[in-house]
């Protein structure tokens, strides 16, 4: 953010739905699986350490950025997008 010019105070909090990738975030633990992750793996856990940022785990039916990159059935989408705060203008009132 500071590239950004944008002041922060508090660590910005990342919300991951996967487990092992949350685990391997804050684990420097080397596995032959995550080789091709290796050096996104070391930014992230230098920037964790350093308190810039919080890698947290949320259950997928948290997740609202699935919104924006997930196919979803009708119930979570709507279930999403209501967390948003957007509505369709197309209804009835």
């Amino acid at each position: 953010m500071g590239e950004l010019k944008i002041p922060h105070i508090r660590p910005m909090k990342m919300y991951c739905d996967n487990q092992a990738t949350v685990s391997i975030a804050q684990n420097l633990v080397h596995h032959d699986r995550t080789k091709h992750v290796e050096i996104d793996r070391h930014f992230i856990k230098e920037k964790a350490d350093s308190r810039e940022v919080c890698i947290t785990y949320l259950p997928t039916k948290q997740q609202v950025a699935d919104v924006l990159t997930k196919s979803l059935n009708k119930s979570m989408f709507e279930d999403l997008i209501s967390k948003l705060g957007l509505i369709n203008i197309y209804t009835p009132a």
